[in-house]
């Protein structure tokens, strides 16, 4: 079919067509830190978006406080600029796979994608997922290799592995023949040649317009439109995201909301507002047709997969089935002797609330009752996922327990199959050998080694849960050197037990305040967690012991007064510093019989028995 000029339209069996020439919807995929949010940045300020004398801040997109914090992505965002009359609808992805679900769902709302590659690292594992799922929808693929500027870029190599990867994963002939840029994102300039450096975005932007179709249906009839991401404003409650697949929406309309997988009777509810995106603003507007991407307040109910539709034409459209969970943790009502002491939500019901609303927002969670009614089964992507979730939770003012992360098994054709992840890591070549040991010890199999320049490129294939702990380890290993990452493959039969850890637990033995003096008796045992005049339970993990098995120590101890010896003498005693432990790090820490004791003020360790005789005597039982 022709192009046409926005506003014409062509008909065919009944059916008018509009194709918008005036609209582009984008998404922009990529590995985590291969600069999605940074280019966007650029793209904004190019667009217009900003005025030529007003101060920005760098990664405008990563509004959430935990992402400024931690330098990643973690929502996807939607944002537009302007370029030759054509408004580009943006939306910046995260790169971090535990946080894949957002960009499958997301990617229903774009006709094509930009896919970022790091001209240094190359595709990485989360390259290869995110670029299968753009492939799989049919989108048109602009490649754009960034950071073409690091002095160690490898600009051919990885021209070649891209095409690998998109050869590798089924792609068409035209997708194949997707156009490259070489990119700065940094600086915003882009060229059509790896030769050259580019003064500005310009061939960026016009390759937009260029290879990615515009919008194109129909705009004269029912209104149909596909919710693909929900936000919530305290003052008009939850709000729907989505793009228009059919029809005109307008501010007043009634409209029915249902969904496609659902055999709930669809609700009636009324458009209260409306928006649109501009760069980083909400406009309000009165009515927006086929192609856009809008906000809506109104529908109470609303989730993500819903459909939108007219009152008198229900069709609801079916949505992306997102890739399932392959870790479980259980998050608990904190009963521990602090309980109640730093937090504000405290009860179950109150946990049970809050982990339920998040269901609403992240389509890659699941959340189930537990075995009482204190607790409850949280299932996600990875370790970090759920990390999130927990940090989001204690800044709000929560207080739980969180268990041990366990992968989730399936039976498949009667075996017992266990999630597998395929891990890329990059050292430099004298730390390879240590790692290789390290991974064969966790029933890893070795894919490829490949060597760029003094670095080593090697892929693992390695159960998910044989993971679990060695990301702290290896950077240690590596000297912070290193770099990993890892993406779900796929289910493959269970490779048998494995001891992941082999250091043991420094418990306290009793109520009190940390002293200098039993702190300088304890440390010679291990590396210490708390510091002096901390406070501490019976059970409380304080340390770590090098040895496997725990160890009961008194760090309230005090020094008792004699003829010969003073109090004074503590301020000669020299203690070492403790490790201060991240919720990550936590995470990757406790034992099955331990738990993670969460509050806005606190991390703390302990184990599920509290008691020391009793879990000596529990301890006694599973040896027999």
């Amino acid at each position: 079919m022709y192009k046409l000029k926005i506003n014409e339209k062509i008909e065919i069996k009944g059916i008018y067509n509009l194709i918008r020439e005036d609209l582009r919807n984008i998404a922009i995929i990529a590995h985590v830190d291969h600069g999605k949010t940074t280019l966007v940045d650029e793209m904004l300020k190019q667009g217009g978006i900003f005025r030529e004398n007003q101060a920005t801040e760098e990664r405008v997109m990563d509004s959430n406080a935990i992402e400024r914090e931690r330098g990643i992505t973690i929502l996807a965002k939607n944002t537009a600029a302007h370029y030759k009359g054509v408004k580009i609808n943006i939306i910046d992805t995260p790169g971090h796979a535990d946080f894949g679900g957002e960009v499958e769902r997301i990617l229903k709302m774009v006709n094509g994608v930009l896919l970022l590659v790091d001209a240094a690292e190359g595709p990485m594992p989360q390259t290869r997922f995110v670029l299968q799922k753009a492939l799989e929808l049919n989108h048109k693929v602009i490649v754009v290799i960034n950071k073409v500027d690091r002095p160690d870029a490898r600009i051919d190599e990885v021209i070649n592995e891209v095409l690998e990867l998109l050869i590798d994963l089924n792609a068409t002939d035209e997708q194949l023949d997707s156009p490259m840029i070489f990119c700065c994102g940094r600086d915003g300039t882009a060229s059509l040649s790896p030769e050259e450096r580019g003064a500005d975005l310009k061939c960026l932007f016009d390759t937009i317009l260029e290879y990615i179709p515009a919008p194109e249906g129909d705009d004269a009839g029912p209104l149909q439109m596909l919710v693909s991401s929900i936000d919530y404003n305290d003052y008009v409650g939850r709000i729907g995201i989505g793009r228009i697949e059919r029809g005109v929406i307008r501010t007043g309309q009634e409209v029915m909301v249902t969904n496609f997988h659902s055999t709930e009777e669809p609700v009636r509810t009324k458009i209260v507002s409306l928006y649109q995106i501009d760069g980083l603003q909400r406009i309000p507007v009165e009515s927006a047709k086929m192609g856009d991407i809008v906000c809506f307040s109104g529908a109470s109910d609303v989730t993500i997969g819903d459909t939108i539709t007219a009152v008198d034409c229900i069709e609801p459209l079916e949505f992306v089935k997102v890739s399932e969970p392959t870790l479980e943790m259980t998050f608990s009502v904190n009963d521990s002797p602090f309980a109640g002491r730093e937090g504000k939500f405290v009860t179950s019901r109150q946990l049970r609330e809050r982990l339920y609303k998040e269901l609403l927002r992240d389509v890659s969670l699941r959340v189930e009752d537990g075995e009482t009614t204190d607790c409850f089964k949280v299932s996600g992507r990875g370790e970090m996922h759920l990390s999130i979730l927990i940090e989001n939770m204690r800044r709000e003012g929560y207080e739980l327990t969180c268990s041990m992360p366990h992968v989730l098994f399936k039976e498949i054709d009667g075996v017992k199959c266990e999630p597998m992840e395929r891990v890329t890591i990059d050292v430099p070549e004298e730390y390879d050998g240590t790692v290789i040991q390290k991974l064969g010890a966790r029933k890893g199999d070795l894919l490829e080694m490949n060597l760029h320049g003094s670095r080593m490129r090697i892929e693992y294939l390695i159960p998910a849960r044989c993971l679990f702990g060695y990301r702290s380890e290896f950077l240690t290993d590596t000297r912070g050197e290193g770099i990993i990452s890892s993406v779900f493959d796929s289910y493959q039969p269970y490779r048998g037990d494995i001891t992941l850890r082999y250091t043991g637990s420094l418990v306290a033995s009793e109520d009190g305040e940390t002293t200098s003096y039993g702190l300088y008796q304890t440390q010679e045992r291990g590396q210490m967690f708390v510091g002096v005049q901390t406070p501490v339970y019976e059970g409380m993990i304080i340390g770590e012991s090098p040895k496997i098995g725990d160890i009961a120590v008194n760090p309230c101890k005090k020094k008792h007064l004699t003829s010969i010896r003073s109090s004074g003498a503590d301020e000669a005693l020299i203690l070492t510093p403790p490790k201060i432990m991240s919720l990550e790090e936590a995470i990757e820490f406790i034992a099955d019989d331990e738990l993670m004791e969460v509050t806005p003020k606190s991390i703390r360790l302990r184990k599920r028995i509290l008691d020391t005789a009793t879990r000596l005597k529990a301890q006694a039982k599973l040896k027999k």
